[in-house]
């Protein structure tokens, strides 16, 4: 796999706020930046990825398997991450999860068929005390999500898709 210019610039750039002996720190933030350019982080971009940095492949992949922020396969144009820490699971985050999974058609870690929607279990998200939380692409946090909320968020979104 090739790099864009624009984005080994990117990648420069984040590479550049560690010592030169520590390029590899940039690890997160590069694959961020494919990710978002991408949709998801392949084996291909994570090998390209550690090519780059100077780091073991092995190394790249343990990154993008530990944290759930990274998409090791396409998913809907809304990725929903419901909550189902513990402190969530008390407030209802199993419920929440099991609603959107019913009201879509889809099992935890499934995307509908019109690939709108991606729905996964998380783990904490740092909002206990607004439980049951989820997160919609990896960047708006929502609180108190209940059945009716969550049935309006599913209308919003499904209206919204392009």
């Amino acid at each position: 796999m090739t790099f864009s210019e624009d984005t080994l610039a990117r990648f420069a750039r984040e590479v550049a706020k560690y010592p030169a002996d520590q390029k590899q720190s940039a690890v997160m933030a590069c694959l961020a930046i494919v990710q978002h350019e991408q949709g998801h982080v392949s084996a291909e971009a994570e090998n390209a990825v550690a090519a780059y940095l100077g780091m073991a492949p092995i190394a790249v992949h343990e990154v993008t398997t530990f944290y759930n922020m990274y998409n090791q396969q396409p998913v809907g144009q809304f990725k929903l991450n419901v909550c189902t820490n513990l402190p969530c699971q008390l407030r209802d985050g199993q419920t929440a999860l099991d609603h959107v999974c019913k009201r879509l058609g889809v099992e935890p870690y499934g995307s509908t068929e019109d690939g709108v929607f991606t729905v996964q279990p998380s783990e904490c998200l740092g909002a206990c005390a607004d439980a049951p939380v989820m997160l919609v692409n990896d960047r708006q946090m929502l609180s108190f999500m209940g059945p009716e909320r969550l049935d309006e968020l599913l209308d919003t979104l499904k209206k919204a898709a392009a």
